[in-house]
């Protein structure tokens, strides 16, 4: 409970049981929802981008959160990488992109590239990530770690329009309701909607 202490916390996701939040300690918490205790799930609170299990791990600032029930996908921001987490054993991969190297590329695995990505969210076997200094969005392939650019152009600015037709200016939060995306617009102040069968992108 309030005995706990974070450090700006952002990212957060509930399984029912339990709280997963993003903690800018370079940490990723867990909170019983039932007791408010507080444990730290993965990361050592010295910003880093080591793959290991538990506290063992390293992340720089993670922000968006999401989970399938089995992993964990976290945005880690200042690595700009794809983190996954397997929950049962807390072991910590890189899924997509290459810390510390930024860049738009899309590509598989490591080959990709983000520059501070932020929020995330899963729809099927696909995650959504708000590649926010990139100004766009991006997709993942769970099973095969490729990303390509689901929508936005990456010059900053709100036009709606049909996926990469469409801009944003820095996307942060995201969220689906299964049938479409809804994304924060950090800078131009704006909630946007995004079909995802089709791409199409409006101000909500």
């Amino acid at each position: 409970g309030t005995e706990a202490k974070f450090r700006l916390p952002r990212g957060i996701y509930s399984d029912g049981t339990n709280l997963y939040v993003g903690d800018v300690n370079h940490t990723i918490r867990k909170i019983v929802i039932s007791t408010g205790v507080v444990t730290t799930f993965a990361g050592s609170g010295s910003a880093g981008s080591t793959d290991a299990t538990g506290t063992s791990a390293r992340f720089n600032s993670p922000r968006g959160i999401t989970t399938d029930g089995t992993n964990l996908y976290i945005g880690d921001s200042n690595n700009h990488v794809i983190r996954k987490i397997v929950i049962s054993t807390g072991a910590v991969t890189t899924l997509a992109g290459y810390a510390g190297s930024y860049g738009s590329t899309d590509g598989t695995g490591t080959s990709a590239r983000f520059k501070y990505p932020s929020g995330i969210t899963i729809v099927g076997t696909n995650l959504y990530v708000s590649d926010q200094s990139n100004n766009t969005i991006r997709k993942i392939v769970i099973a095969t770690g490729e990303v390509t650019t689901f929508a936005g152009s990456g010059s900053s600015g709100s036009t709606d329009a049909t996926g990469t037709s469409a801009t944003f200016y820095n996307p942060r939060g995201i969220t689906t309701d299964g049938t479409n995306l809804y994304v924060t617009g950090l800078s131009s102040h704006k909630i946007r909607k995004i079909v995802i069968s089709t791409g199409v992108v409006t101000t909500l």
